[in-house]
């Protein structure tokens, strides 16, 4: 029988899969690793360390403990953070660690010198997207302007899929669906990379090869067959973004699907029939040739039940620690006693786009307990989303059916508190492991082993969460707190 294997980088974890032509998971295997935060602001990953090295740390593991022989692995797919920005040598070695996605701030004045330059309307008609610190071109223009060292030996600049992809195949690429972070470089327009909106910063010939996500790379090269225990010539697809790859695994595929993804952050795509023009969303063509994708993202989400744990709860095991404080919740009511919380603990990405919009726990009293502040934690992560699914709403494009994936659809406040603040109901699959799925799915699909139908087959809907009504009125007056508080505080910032 044919296999796949899938491996996704994450912000704090590498996974990765196995999955057999049925759609069933036969090996698994993750490894950790750490976000660094040398200075305020930033957010770094060292990519042979935490990429290559867990890439071929969870492969090896996975072929030794299953028993399955290399050779039946019909095709590779991976996936990771995104947008990144990654310089390396002619050898593909990295120059300097990964500058990461939404998180690091470090570009805020080159968002604001290029938005100046080019002028915020041009680049939203041309690029798809305004400038925000999800974006890729004025961390380019970070790099010229402060490692220009770096920036000199600099041979391309690569995401982090692109960097497997080329470790194991020795090719420079990147799918459509990354390169549309990439502004003001990647056109929406015309679909392809051009300097035609910031001319002199960088050469084009310095981005990798625009691929579609199943567009086959190359094959696994002898080197990269030594180093990870794969079989020389295995294909490799081009891959893409974390949260891509994690919205297919779920089954997100026609115009109206939505997949929530909660994890270190919170990610939202919604597939819409054409391009969404609105400056407070993302925008990236699809997967797919003629599809469209619509994002949204919260800057700390995951992030935040571990910065709650670990300054508020160090007493208990670390291990289960966020699983304790999740049941310590439970005991606090629906609205945690009035608390509301802001979550811009690392500034807020959508809707707002402000790298310097601040945390704030309103309402607090001498009668509230850690478990009414862990739940308002876990209920203003959820206000931002809806705050996001209304922006979706004011740009036409309200979802059809909203899949939830990740490691946060287990924390039932979190999960159930979304539904009933924001009154849509999420469907849950079987298998909720996210990314690593995905890709392994989408390399079946490059071989035209499966359809995109076939997703019904390998992950089976599961359940469902559903709003409760008798707290919509509850939650639509915190909510109108919620939406206050920040442009309230914004001026003392």
């Amino acid at each position: 029988m044919k296999h796949y294997l899938g491996v996704d980088i994450g912000t704090f974890e590498t996974k990765g899969v196995i999955v057999n032509a049925a759609g069933e998971i036969v090996a698994q295997a993750s490894r950790a690793h750490k976000m660094q935060v040398p200075e305020p602001g930033w957010a770094e990953h060292d990519a042979g360390q935490d990429w290559w090295g867990d890439f071929v740390f969870v492969t090896k593991k996975m072929l030794a403990e299953s028993g399955i022989a290399p050779s039946a692995i019909a095709a590779i797919g991976s996936s990771g953070i995104g947008p990144c920005m990654l310089p390396v040598d002619e050898s593909g070695t990295p120059l300097m660690n990964a500058v990461l996605y939404g998180v690091d701030t470090r570009a805020a004045q080159e968002i604001e010198d290029l938005t100046r330059q080019i002028g915020a309307e041009t680049i939203l008609e041309r690029c798809g997207n305004a400038l925000t610190s999800q974006a890729v071109g004025p961390k380019i223009l970070w790099l010229k302007r402060h490692r220009p060292e770096v920036f000199a030996k600099t041979h391309k600049i690569l995401n982090s899929s692109s960097f497997l992809v080329h470790r194991l195949t020795g090719r420079y690429t990147i799918d459509h669906y990354s390169a549309g972070n990439f502004s003001p470089f990647y056109l929406a327009d015309r679909q392809g990379w051009s300097d035609e909106l910031a001319p002199g910063i960088i050469g084009m010939d310095k981005l990798p090869e625009l691929l579609w996500t199943t567009d086959i790379a190359g094959s696994v090269t002898a080197k990269a067959a030594a180093e990870t225990g794969l079989a020389e010539g295995t294909p490799v697809i081009a891959g893409t973004i974390d949260a891509a790859a994690e919205a297919v695994s779920v089954g997100v595929l026609n115009s109206g699907d939505l997949m929530l993804m909660y994890g270190s952050t919170i990610f939202i795509i919604l597939i819409t029939p054409e391009r969404v023009r609105d400056g407070r969303l993302w925008y990236a063509p699809w997967l797919f040739p003629g599809q469209h994708g619509a994002m949204a993202g919260l800057s700390t989400s995951g992030t935040l039940t571990h910065w709650f744990r670990d300054n508020f709860a160090k007493e208990l095991a670390a291990g289960s620690a966020v699983v304790t404080l999740a049941k310590e919740a439970e005991a606090s009511p629906p609205g945690a006693k009035g608390l509301v919380l802001l979550p811009y603990f690392s500034g807020e990405r959508t809707p707002i786009h402000d790298t310097k919009a601040k945390g704030l726990l309103f309402g607090l009293d001498l009668t509230h307990t850690r478990a009414d502040m862990f739940r308002a934690v876990l209920e203003g992560i959820a206000h931002g989303t809806r705050h996001v699914f209304e922006t979706y709403a004011e740009a036409g494009q309200s979802p059809r059916t909203v899949y939830a994936v990740g490691g946060g659809t287990k924390n039932r406040v979190w999960s159930e508190a979304t539904s009933d603040i924001s009154g849509l109901r999420q469907v849950l699959r079987q298998k909720t492991i996210g990314a690593s799925y995905g890709d392994a799915f989408l390399a079946a699909l490059a071989l035209g082993d499966v359809t995109p139908a076939d997703i019904d087959r390998w992950n089976p809907v599961a359940s469902a969460i559903t709003p409760k009504p008798e707290l919509k009125a509850m939650y639509d007056r915190q909510h109108a707190v919620f939406r206050g508080l920040y442009p309230a505080t914004k001026r003392f910032l």
